[in-house]
């Protein structure tokens, strides 16, 4: 999956930790400002909620898998921890991400790589399934895309969940490289084209850490 999206700055937060995004500059019931989306129905998809003084990022999906994402750069070396909240209301019916036609999820984050692959940036992807074993280890895109459960089941449906993921070390062990790599960017999915069903959910406080 491609990322388009416009640049953006990095803020920092403190010496340990930069935002990546919290959505303090987007306005309340609309697409995020920075961000951007394959095709413009997912513009619909995506919106900018608050509540109790939380600004976060809203999407509500029906039969649809648009992934929206920001352009940010910053040093994977020295803030190689990538951190977010995430909230699961309602799962695609009938998914299985293990499973050809099952392959949605209802919350996703990408950690993106610029590529010179006409399929797109490489991409590390988080996702919270309703069946598949936390700690799976998935592909998709041609191998472009790696992916890693961090959540499964619905028994914390409605709840707010902190992940905390070293970005860089998955990348590197997915993808069999030492070195480190330039983040293209983050990006989001709540999907649910491959069910042909509806899907919810929600995401805040993108930042990056150094531990």
């Amino acid at each position: 999956m491609a990322l388009v999206a416009t640049a953006g700055p990095v803020e920092a937060l403190t010496a340990d930790c930069i935002v990546l995004e919290n959505f303090a500059s987007s306005v309340i019931g609309a697409f995020p400002i920075g961000w951007a989306v394959r095709t413009e129905e997912g513009r619909q998809v995506y919106t900018v909620r608050e509540e109790d003084g939380r600004r976060f990022l809203r999407a509500a999906v029906r039969g649809l898998g648009i992934q929206a994402g920001v352009k940010r750069e910053w040093d994977l070396g020295r803030y190689p921890v990538l951190t977010w909240s995430w909230r699961p209301w309602e799962f695609p019916a009938g998914a299985d991400e293990r499973t050809w036609g099952g392959n949605d999820s209802v919350l996703a984050v990408y950690l993106l790589v610029a590529s010179s692959s006409l399929l797109g940036p490489r991409a590390v992807k988080y996702i919270w399934s309703e069946k598949v074993p936390v700690g799976t280890r998935l592909s998709s895109n041609m191998g472009q895309t790696q992916v890693r459960v961090l959540e499964s089941g619905t028994a914390r449906r409605g709840e707010w969940v902190e992940e905390r993921v070293n970005a860089l070390r998955d990348f590197r062990a997915y993808f069999a490289e030492s070195a480190i790599p330039v983040p293209a960017g983050i990006a989001v999915l709540t999907d649910a084209d491959d069910t042909r069903s509806s899907a919810q959910g929600d995401y805040a406080d993108f930042q990056a850490c150094s531990r």
